[in-house]
């Protein structure tokens, strides 16, 4: 028994040369991926389909988890679990046949698709109809069908062989991994980068993980866990890396330098900066983003414009047309959904009244009183981490749990003596909705101030952070514990 590979369709149409080329990079990248399970595995190459042969003596426990494996690496089409023997003739086929189909088409819907290579005295039609009357009258309540049934039973007879596909899976499809370069996804741990960079790796693209930090350890060692998940499940053939940006200090800037309307689209523009900067000095030749016409603010046709002006190198969007909820599905399907589902959205917590279409001019004015040399500080500190070292690097605290914070929802039962709330929103935000909080002290420092005053504050009582959505005080009280100060909570206001 052995794994015959069918090779993805839009390969086998391509020019001699170039179906070579590809073939022997999918024969490499089967080695790379199946190299963990050992020795016992032997890969070979072919012109039209790849075999995988087990030894005799290899462990039947973990072929299941070889199946999953093929089943998951770029440029395969379908995977079949074959037997190969010496043809014999009709009825030998029919009794081989029988123990492994009798029961999978009985109630159900069937046909043989025979095929043959060289020179028989029988045609594939007629070995169809003898081996499909056969099963026929086997199975209780099964019935033929030569147009969509419900199983297709598979037998070649190639020069004096038989082969009996027993089990078929799809496979991934796509090219294989490698041959059409690299780039750089940025990636925040939702549904819709993750599946970007996915789509990315079926066409074969290397994809390489870029992380812009803001949601504190716990928010990253999330990420670090989906971008794990993506590399061991569908490009292990290749080592990529993962690049983590302190960006904090870059939105702290962001909140006292830009106007709140276009905090959102500076932002990203910023992002995509300090991307096409550690791509080029990577030798990376793209960047990849997870965006979708339309799906938030700065997802505008006007503001995905200024943020590709502020890119060195090109940015591929594979999911620029998709709709949220194929996203959702696609998510689902190759096992991200469930990293997404508890991720923080923290981008969307930076500004309050993000403006959709933000004008060129205005953009260009806020930016000129943004100090470039946080955004500088920022990529000099990136941290790069090998794929299969991604777990491995996570935050001590995140080999378990993430810190505990307090979350305070009624401070009539604090004592006001002992507790002060924060205000960390922007001047205009407090203004526009001011914190009534009665005998309780309310301080008044902006996010942006917070992390240079914090250990200026005597430290006899509990502070309490406090913004609108919660995501932005998390965010601060997260590293004000990284920094040891641990008598910073939060308060939600009911």
């Amino acid at each position: 028994m052995y794994y015959l590979l069918k090779l993805f369709p839009e390969i086998t149409i391509k020019s001699r040369s170039v179906r070579r080329q590809m073939t022997r990079c999918l024969v490499g990248n089967i080695r790379n991926v199946l190299r963990p399970l050992g020795d016992t595995l032997h890969v070979q190459g072919g012109w039209d389909e790849l075999k995988v042969r087990i030894s005799d003596d290899a462990a039947f426990e973990w072929r299941h988890q070889l199946e999953e494996m093929l089943c998951r690496i770029p440029g395969i089409h379908e995977v079949q679990c074959v037997e190969e023997i010496p043809f014999v003739s009709f009825e030998d086929t029919a009794e081989r046949l029988l123990p492994v189909w009798r029961d999978a088409i009985a109630g159900r819907s069937f046909r043989i698709t025979a095929k043959r290579r060289g020179e028989h005295e029988f045609s594939s039609e007629q070995l169809e109809r003898y081996l499909g009357q056969v099963l026929l009258d086997a199975a209780p309540g099964a019935r033929v069908r030569l147009k969509a049934p419900d199983v297709d039973v598979r037998v070649e007879v190639i020069e004096d062989r038989l082969r009996l596909v027993r089990q078929r899976w799809p496979g991934l499809g796509g090219y294989p991994m490698g041959l059409q370069g690299q780039a750089l996804t940025l990636i925040s741990g939702g549904y819709d980068s993750p599946v970007a960079a996915w789509k990315m790796m079926r066409r074969g693209i290397k994809s390489h993980f870029l992380f812009f930090e803001l949601g504190g350890a716990g928010h990253e060692a999330a990420v670090r866990k989906v971008a794990y998940h993506l590399w061991e499940t569908y490009s292990r053939s290749h080592r990529v890396r993962f690049i983590s940006v302190p960006f904090e200090g870059v939105v702290a800037e962001l909140q006292r330098s830009i106007p709140d309307g276009l905090i959102g689209v500076v932002l990203k523009r910023m992002m995509v900066r300090a991307a096409s900067r550690i791509a080029a000095r990577s030798r990376i030749p793209m960047l990849v983003t997870g965006d979708a016409i339309a799906q938030v603010s700065s997802q505008s046709l006007t503001n995905l414009v200024l943020i590709d002006e502020a890119s060195e190198v090109p940015i591929l969007r594979p999911l620029i047309a998709e709709d949220k909820q194929t996203i959702i599905d696609t998510a689902r399907q190759i096992g991200t959904a469930p990293f997404a589902e508890g991720m923080p959205e923290v981008c969307g917590a930076v500004s309050q009244r993000p403006n959709t279409q933000a004008r060129h001019d205005k953009v260009v004015a806020a930016e000129s009183n943004f100090d470039f040399s946080v955004l500088d500080a920022a990529v000099e500190h990136a941290v790069q981490t090998r794929s299969d070292r991604l777990l491995d690097a996570l935050p001590a605290e995140e080999s378990g749990n993430e810190p505990h914070l307090e979350v305070v929802t009624d401070l009539s039962t604090a004592d006001g003596t002992e507790v002060s709330v924060i205000d960390i929103r922007p001047p205009a935000e407090r203004e526009a909705a001011p914190l009534m909080l009665g005998e309780v002290e309310c301080l008044e420092i902006p996010f942006f101030e917070l992390q240079s005053r914090a250990e200026t504050l005597p430290d006899d009582r509990r502070y309490l952070l406090y913004c609108d959505q919660g995501v932005m005080s998390r965010m601060q009280a997260l590293h004000l514990h990284d920094r040891g100060l641990r008598h910073f909570g939060i308060y939600r206001a009911r």
